[in-house]
Formats: structure tokens, C-alpha cells, sequence
């Protein structure tokens, strides 16, 4: 079996860069956030052509302050989803031609994946106040939750 980095490159070809290397028998590399990662970027590709979505990444996670060592936190909030924004509609009659945008929010995962219950609680509070959200598997699914 011919060992691969995360990108599915023969891992002699990086020059090892790679520290992730699994065999040709896994479906997925041993470093799942980097397939997770590739599908957002797939995702923010394939929608990113759209006039009528704007999706941004949310970065969320906590770090130390180097100077104090007090913890950081960063992003929305714990548990919002990889990738939010907006989706513009056009609403009601007597307001054609108005346009409105309606909160979007993507949680990607891989094939296997599994949302925490954090990222779960977000989504659910999205949809519960008028807005989009869903589980992007891939970029189809994006769509799919998109329209």
C-alpha cells in the first residue's frame, strides 16, 4: 500500500510533509479537519458564484494570550456552524422588488461526520428564528440547503 498525505498525494511526493499518512484501504486520511477542510473549500468555491449567497468562515475556537496566558475565544459563538452569511429573497408582493437577506449558517462535516451538540443547539436555533441552516457533506448538500 502506497502511503498518502491528507491531500491524497503519495506522501514520498510532499517530501513527508505531510504527517497525517494513511493507506490506500481507508476511504479518509487519519486527519479528518483536513477533509472537513477540503469539502468547505469546495463548498465556498461552488457557492461562491452565486449573486444571491454570501457565505463567510467562522473560525471558532479559543486560544491562550501570549502575553497573559489568559484564554482567548474567537468566532460567533460555541458551536456555530463553519460557514455563515446571508441568502437575499425577494418577499411579499407589496414589497416587490425589495430585497432581504435571511441568515445562513453551514456546518460542514466529512462522509462520517457528526455535529456536537453545540453545533447542533446553533443550528436549530437558526432555523427556529427564520434562517437557513443545515449539514454540508459536500457541496451539493450546500446547495441543496442554500435554496
Amino acid at each position: 500500500m502506497a502511503a498518502r498525505g491528507c491531500c491524497g498525494i503519495p506522501a514520498a511526493s510532499q517530501g513527508y510533509s505531510c504527517r497525517h499518512f494513511y493507506t490506500t484501504l481507508r476511504p479518509y486520511p487519519l486527519c479528518m479537519a483536513n477533509v472537513e477542510t477540503k469539502i468547505q473549500q469546495e463548498i465556498r468555491l461552488g457557492l461562491g458564484t452565486r449573486e444571491d449567497v454570501r457565505l463567510f468562515r467562522n473560525q471558532v475556537g479559543q486560544l491562550p494570550d501570549p502575553r497573559t496566558g489568559r484564554p482567548v475565544q474567537f468566532g460567533l459563538a460555541k458551536g456555530s456552524a463553519d460557514l455563515v452569511g446571508w441568502k437575499t429573497i425577494t418577499i411579499t408582493p407589496d414589497m416587490v422588488g425589495q430585497e432581504v437577506a435571511v441568515f445562513a449558517s453551514i456546518e460542514v462535516k466529512t462522509p462520517t461526520g457528526r455535529p456536537t451538540q453545540y453545533q447542533q443547539a446553533w443550528l436549530t436555533a437558526v432555523e427556529k428564528a427564520g434562517g437557513i441552516a443545515g449539514i454540508a457533506r459536500s457541496v451539493d448538500d450546500a446547495l441543496r440547503i442554500v435554496e
